[in-house]
């Protein structure tokens, strides 16, 4: 039994409040049914303290129940194994959010591990590990995520990067893709839309995915700035061209309900009603066909 205010979590994670809530009633009701891990460290002050390998919602559950104490496996590991024990163990239960899950597998890269060794550590096939990390070193976190959330496969994420920025290039990588049968059905249109925001936006996810947090300087607020000018100007663009389409609709609509023979072949088909966004501007007197 440790007690909890001598436990130094050494790897904090975000954690979803309903399955925290979850947790805490399941310990409740039941007790803690897996001890959580620790290794000891000893201090200046002589009082002993421990570095959480595994368990952190266990921890703050405890803590939420009002408890001191807490079952524990001690284990003697150094702080750098005791850090990849606790790395490794959130990203194999695979339950982890994709930015958490790609923050650690860059973590393991950058402390010296190959992508074989990664592999190994978190149960990850080393192709699917060293096609992330391909993905990674490009810069292209967007891909990366759209990988991790099922919205496209590995192999096609690769396949577009190595199209380069040509539109033509890419248009064919998707088409490949498809042809190979890579992507189908949703996956194809998740695919396009994440194409066109990394487009729009670029390839970074506009989220930190490192654990580290950069200094703001003036160059780096001048380029945010920047980056964010050209996202408002392509909404700018995707707007106007909205509404050349809406106009263009609406003028073919007017013309064709101004044919009595296409007006009455609507209504024999019981299709001579519109939405009333469209009958408003087709019909600017509220009329109807």
């Amino acid at each position: 039994m440790i007690p909890i205010d001598q436990i130094e979590v050494i790897n904090p994670r975000e954690r979803n409040s309903l399955v925290f809530d979850e947790i805490v009633g399941n310990i409740k009701t039941i007790g803690l049914k897996k001890p959580i891990v620790v290794t000891p460290r000893a201090t200046a002050s002589g009082v002993e303290r421990y570095l959480l390998v595994c368990g952190e919602g266990r921890v703050k559950a405890f803590r939420a129940l009002g408890e001191t104490t807490i079952p524990a496996l001690v284990v003697i590991v150094s702080d750098e194994d005791a850090f990849i024990m606790s790395l490794t163990e959130n990203i194999a239960r695979r339950q982890c959010r994709p930015l958490e899950l790609l923050a650690g597998i860059r973590d393991l890269q950058e402390r010296g591990y190959a992508p074989k060794a990664i592999a190994e550590k978190t149960g990850l096939t080393a192709q699917y590990v060293q096609g992330i990390l391909t993905l990674l070193r490009q810069g292209e976190e967007r891909l990366v995520i759209a990988v991790e959330k099922g919205q496209m496969p590995l192999n096609a994420a690769l396949s577009i990067v190595g199209a380069g920025d040509s539109d033509e290039a890419i248009q064919a990588a998707l088409q490949e893709a498809y042809e190979s049968g890579k992507l189908r059905g949703r996956q194809l249109m998740d695919a396009r839309r994440v194409i066109e925001r990394r487009k729009a936006l670029g390839r970074g996810s506009g989220r930190n995915m490192s654990r580290t947090v950069a200094d703001i300087t003036t160059s780096s607020l001048v380029r945010t700035y920047q980056r964010e000018v050209e996202r408002q100007k392509a909404m700018v663009r995707k707007a106007e061209f909205t509404q050349q389409r809406l106009l263009f609709v609406v003028g073919a609509l007017r013309q064709l309900f101004a044919n009595e023979n296409f007006v009455n072949l609507l209504r024999a088909e019981a299709l001579a009603t519109l939405p009333k966004y469209l009958a408003e501007r087709v019909w600017p007197s509220g009329g109807t066909a």
